[in-house]
């Protein structure tokens, strides 16, 4: 695996396979790499003859008082795993050759009603500083494909309907959550979680679960929620969000509405768990 942080030692490497045309699939990372992101890694491969990854811990997307600079840096066993899932290239720029103005005076990108509410609105700016870096490194990686985990399943949302509004020649692929064997989705910030908390975090999945079975029978979605919201207080967490979706627009569910989504986010300790499920009615 070659591992590169100046923009035009990428760009040299992937016009090189382009002219050789060759396919390029894509995996922007924020590092502190899990099983997970490994995953991302693996369906990549099935889309494209070459597979570039990278690693940016972007401070645009982090709010006041957020936990950027304790966010874990661990590069050398991040490129040990890249390197034993035969990933082509990893790209390591830092924050000032990203934002070379500096953030104050870089451009952003804003993508409206997909990235209100929810996450977006406990982390005021998170989705633009999402969609802005994505944005300019798919202007710099050009990949043909790109996967992202369903885990941030607004997140998914937000890119995808970027793509679409932007016109960008570039396949989303999400890929399934990966989880512990008690539920747990998998997460750089699970790391933050003690042996108690990790026994009880695990509630907030079994409750999306309790909640997606519920609704296959009662379409009060608003008073569903909040049941499952209390049993994840009682359980210990303090409950952020949750609640039941269209599943594309993300608007809240309607009695009409067949493809939706559950979407959750509790406090656990240090931790700020995200988790998700897809429900269809029929």
């Amino acid at each position: 695996m070659k591992t590169v942080s100046e923009i035009s030692e990428l760009r040299e490497t992937v016009k090189t396979w382009h002219q050789q045309g060759l396919t390029v699939a894509f995996v922007p990372t924020m590092g502190n790499l899990h099983d997970g992101h490994i995953s991302l890694v693996t369906e990549a491969h099935k889309h494209a003859d070459k597979v570039v990854a990278s690693i940016f811990v972007n401070p645009m997307q982090f709010g006041a008082n957020e936990d950027i600079d304790s966010y874990p840096r661990t590069m050398a066993d991040d490129q040990r795993k890249l390197a034993s899932a035969n990933t082509d290239l990893l790209f390591t720029p830092t924050s000032e050759i990203i934002y070379p103005k500096g953030l104050d005076k870089q451009s952003y990108v804003e993508v409206p009603n997909v990235s209100e509410g929810y996450c977006g609105e406990s982390r005021p700016g998170h989705f633009r500083g999402v969609a802005t870096v994505v944005c300019k490194l798919f202007n710099l990686v050009q990949p043909d494909v790109a996967c992202f985990g369903l885990k941030d399943y607004q997140q998914v949302q937000v890119i995808q309907t970027m793509v679409e509004d932007l016109s960008m020649p570039i396949k989303i692929v999400p890929v399934e959550t990966m989880r512990e064997t008690s539920g747990l989705a998998l997460s750089s910030r699970n790391g933050y979680l003690t042996e108690e908390e990790l026994k009880v975090a695990p509630a907030l999945s079994q409750n999306i679960q309790w909640l997606a079975e519920q609704i296959k029978q009662d379409n009060d979605f608003i008073g569903l929620a909040k049941k499952a919201a209390s049993y994840i207080d009682n359980a210990g967490l303090k409950t952020d969000y949750i609640h039941i979706c269209h599943a594309r627009t993300l608007q809240p569910a309607s009695e009409d509405d067949h493809e939706l989504v559950i979407l959750a986010a509790a406090h656990c300790g240090k931790a700020r768990l995200i988790d998700n499920l897809q429900v269809t009615l029929t």
